[in-house]
């Protein structure tokens, strides 16, 4: 029989109560379940089981009393191993401190190590100065002298060292006074280009040999030599400088995009950025327009050289290799730059238009001012009522397209100028700054101020023989405003799309248009009102009672009255100036406008007369003809309402019986009863003929 521990070990794996049981069952002598050899004992096997649970039992307790033992032994052994690790924490913590001291004593070290160099180097440096200067020196009292005693100058060999000394008292000389030293001076420079004509002789005679090596000492030398190369012109003849050495260059140096970048760098430093000031500083003062068309030229020409020389090997970042050299030359031009431009735009706009001003013999009013009569001008304006005489501006509109096209052709140029020379972050501020300047000369200095003349100088609605320029004002600031927006799209436009001020660009623009437009549209307004008034002081001077009720019936010509006629030859003039002076919807909006207007007039005009049977055939017969000028308006609402007025003539003559026939006809059957009984009152019959009956 197994004991319970042989047991326990025994069963399969994960535990199971009842397998452990029937295995315990199994191996007790009677107790199968079906007796094996033996018959089933109860007694043996309960016997058994309680053998086993006691087994058990002692068992459990044995290994609880080691797990208590691993436990106390784990505890033990935790706290020994935290020891240790604070142990090692603190050891750490000294030797950190430690490192920290050295590192502070070795800083101290080298900072003493660098001060004691720099003082050595203090000291060293005047005293190799001095050796060199008194070096230079001898050899400058030899040109003095006028003999060349030196084996340095003598000597083929030592021409490296020659060039080096040569080079030296070539920089002295060019700051020695001319008149006492003129003689040493032209000694010394012609020593100078003839050591470089000798060593441009000895490159080319090694160039032909193919002594690579040679070549390369010689252009070492050579290099530093400043007349080696440049005509006349320098942008072209630095291109054709580099094309032409680039090949030699790759064969004789062994690092060619070195030595090709330092010639770059020599032309950039020395000859261009010479020749940018003496064009820039000779006209930054005296000359503003000159000076920014220089330096936008310049910069131009300076920029698609540095495009041509990307295409030679500069190193691994010849772009910012060459944008830098840009910026050495042009930082300080470029940062005054907008500012410039604005000032010389202000100056240059205010000249335009003064030019022009002065041309006209016309002293510009103040805008804006707060006295009484430009109160009473303002109200003026805005109403139709009487405050006095009108300004008489002689026909003169006071907008000019030469002015308007020299304002825009200057602020092109200022836009041309602005995107190729402000830096890419600034250029929407920039080009903003330059539209606000075309704003304030061209829409409120020249347009506006002619928009406020041109309402001054329309006259009220009662003046007779009005002379109404201001249509022609309307027509050239038409004009105007297409060309101011073309330049807004074109050249504004692709500088500020894709920035912020995109935004308040156009909300000047449409703040500026508006303002324009309410001054327009009360100049139109007001100019109708005078035209209105013109017929009616035509129709009041012309139309006579006895027109209407002839004297002699019977001896009548059928046909339209004097002022009628005048009025309709007066219509269709301005209709003609109307279309000639507006353009798109405009002409159609005003035409409308004015066709209602002139409508109105006839209808109360005719309301004002009585007729007799001939002299309502003569009202037609007016009518009529004023249709036909309706007609030229092309206003489908105007010719209709002319169309309606005739229908309502015809009450004047038509048969009293058939009255209300015609009332119920087509054209006059929607309209209000009221208004044909004030027709039919019209009529010199209406009271003996009792013709209201047919309204009551």
């Amino acid at each position: 029989i197994l004991t319970p521990g042989q047991l326990f070990i025994s069963c399969r794996e994960p535990f199971d109560a009842d397998e452990y049981i029937e295995r315990l069952a199994w191996r007790t002598p009677g107790g199968g379940s079906k007796g094996g050899a033996e018959a089933f004992d109860p007694k043996r096997l309960l016997e058994e089981f309680e053998n086993h649970i006691e087994e058990l039992k002692h068992l459990d307790e044995k290994i609880q009393r080691r797990v208590e033992k691993l436990e106390h032994q784990c505890h033990r052994e935790a706290k020994e191993f935290a020891h240790k690790v604070q142990d090692l924490q603190r050891s750490n913590q000294v030797a950190f401190q430690h490192f920290q001291e050295l590192d502070e004593h070795i800083s101290y070290v080298a900072t003493k190590v660098c001060h004691l160099g720099d003082q050595l180097e203090g000291v060293n440096t005047p005293r190799q100065r001095a050796v060199e200067a008194q070096r230079l020196m001898t050899y400058f009292n030899e040109f003095l002298d006028g003999e060349l005693r030196s084996d340095v100058f003598n000597n083929p060999e030592k021409i490296k060292e020659a060039a080096d000394i040569i080079q030296k008292l070539h920089l002295i000389a060019q700051e020695l006074p001319f008149d006492r030293f003129a003689d040493v001076k032209a000694k010394i420079a012609s020593k100078y280009h003839d050591l470089e004509r000798q060593l441009i002789q000895e490159f080319t005679a090694a160039q032909r040999r193919g002594e690579i090596g040679r070549m390369q000492e010689v252009a070492a030398v050579l290099l530093h030599f400043k007349g080696a190369y440049m005509r006349s012109d320098v942008f072209e003849d630095t291109a054709l400088l580099c094309q032409r050495v680039n090949k030699q260059v790759g064969e004789v140096f062994q690092s060619p995009e070195t030595v090709m970048a330092k010639l770059i760098q020599n032309i950039f430093e020395n000859k261009l950025q010479a020749h940018v000031k003496e064009k820039l500083d000779e006209t930054r003062r005296s000359d503003v327009e000159q000076y920014l068309k220089n330096l936008y030229d310049l910069y131009t020409r300076t920029t698609a050289l540095a495009s041509k020389l990307t295409e030679f090997n500069l190193g691994s970042d010849k772009h910012t290799f060459l944008s830098k050299l840009i910026k050495n030359i042009f930082s300080t031009y470029l940062e005054s730059y907008i500012e410039m431009e604005k000032d010389y735009l202000r100056t240059r706009s205010a000249m335009i238009l003064q030019r022009y001003y002065d041309s006209k013999n016309h002293q510009k009013r103040p805008q804006g001012g707060g006295s009484i009569q430009e109160l009473k001008e303002r109200i003026r304006q805005r109403t139709n009522l009487p405050l006095g005489p009108s300004i008489d501006t002689h026909g003169e509109t006071f907008l000019s397209q030469e002015v308007v096209v020299n304002l825009l052709q200057e602020t092109r140029h200022a836009f041309e100028r602005c995107n190729r020379l402000s830096d890419p972050s600034d250029l929407p501020k920039n080009a903003f700054s330059i539209f606000l300047l075309l704003v304030e000369h061209l829409c409120m200095d020249h347009i506006d101020y002619a928009l406020e003349i041109g309402l001054s100088a329309i006259p009220s609605a009662d003046a007779k023989n009005a002379n109404l320029y201001f249509l022609d004002v309307v027509q050239q600031a038409n004009t105007i405003f297409h060309l101011f927006d073309k330049q807004f799209n074109d050249h504004l436009m692709p500088l500020i799309s894709s920035s912020p001020k995109l935004t308040e660009c156009l909300h000047k623009k449409k703040e500026v248009i508006e303002q324009m437009e309410v001054k327009l549209d009360t100049g139109i307004d007001r100019t109708l009102n005078c035209m209105v008034g013109q017929m009616k002081h035509i129709l009041a001077t012309e139309q006579k009672k006895t027109d209407f009720r002839p004297e002699d019936e019977n001896n009548v010509m059928i046909q339209c009255t004097a002022a009628c006629s005048k009025v309709c030859v007066y219509v269709s003039r301005q209709v003609e100036r109307v279309r000639k002076s507006m353009d798109g919807k405009n002409v159609d909006t005003v035409l409308t406008e004015l066709g209602v207007r002139f409508h109105r007039l006839i209808h109360e005009h005719l309301q004002q007369y009585s007729y007799s049977s001939m002299g309502g055939m003569l009202a037609i017969c007016d009518v009529a003809e004023y249709r036909k000028s309706a007609k030229d308006f092309r206003v489908p609402l105007v010719l209709q309402l002319f169309d309606t007025l005739h229908a309502l003539c015809n009450l004047l003559v038509v048969a009293p019986d058939n009255l209300k026939q015609v009332c119920s006809g087509e054209q006059l059957t929607n309209l209000d009863r009221n208004l044909l009984h004030a027709f039919v009152q019209l009529r010199v019959d209406y009271r003996q003929a009792r013709l209201g009956r047919h309204f009551s």
